[in-house]
């Protein structure tokens, strides 16, 4: 079973130690202690935490969709020549990055600070975890 350091699971949520501290101490997040007797959090409490207290933010888009990967963020770059633009967007601690056409993001008037959703539908998806 996996186990995270404060600071560990305070990156994976996106929030300070300080307030992964106070979440342990008002009994919101589980913790134990790890053979050097440090707080350590479980990855099963840490996961049932994140789904129970860091909620997905509401879609801005009146649109139904059979794309179930969702991520509401602003944009923070348009790159765009004649053919083509990249934009890249933060959704929380995420950072999506998209190719389309120059045409569509000026059609979408996407540039930094704009509210936008991005919608990811694959087939294929890599998984990697630690050695």
């Amino acid at each position: 079973m996996a186990r995270f350091r404060i600071s560990q699971a305070a990156d994976l949520i996106g929030v300070s130690d300080d307030t992964v501290r106070r979440h342990i101490d008002t009994g919101r997040l589980r913790s134990s202690l790890d053979e050097s007797n440090r707080k350590v959090i479980d990855g099963v409490d840490l996961v049932e935490f994140i789904r129970n207290h860091n909620p997905a933010p509401d879609n801005p888009l009146d649109v139904r969709s059979s794309a179930r990967n969702r991520m509401v963020g602003l944009v923070t770059a348009v790159t765009m020549d004649k053919v083509m633009a990249q934009v890249e967007m933060q959704c929380g601690a995420n950072r999506v990055v998209s190719l389309m056409s120059a045409e569509a993001a000026r059609d979408l008037g996407l540039e930094p600070g704009s509210l936008a959703v991005a919608v990811v539908k694959s087939t294929n998806v890599t998984v990697e975890v630690p050695n």
